[in-house]
């Protein structure tokens, strides 16, 4: 089974009021990510299959076909691996 760190080359933090994760997705892993997120999480809205703003357990993201996804309103990188955890198994 595949775990957070095959999937992600770099977490960034933005700061500010608003707390967000940039999550970057390896590039060999990719697409394999992409599809596994949305298969489990509820998409909002989809922009061309470019960008898509999806929904998971009440944790709103932003995830793009480039292999980047935007997480908002997490406490801390704990809260935001168990969510990785989760939609990357």
């Amino acid at each position: 089974m595949d775990s957070v760190e095959d999937y992600v080359a770099r977490t960034e933090e933005t700061c500010g009021e608003e707390k967000a994760f940039i999550i970057i997705f390896k590039y060999d892993k990719k697409e394999q990510a992409i599809t596994k997120i949305l298969k489990k999480a509820k998409i909002e809205k989809s922009i061309s299959n470019i960008i898509f703003e999806l929904n998971f357990k009440g944790v709103s993201f932003r995830l793009y076909s480039t292999g980047k996804a935007i997480f908002r309103n997490l406490k801390n990188k704990n809260e935001l691996n168990s969510v990785l955890n989760e939609l990357l198994s």
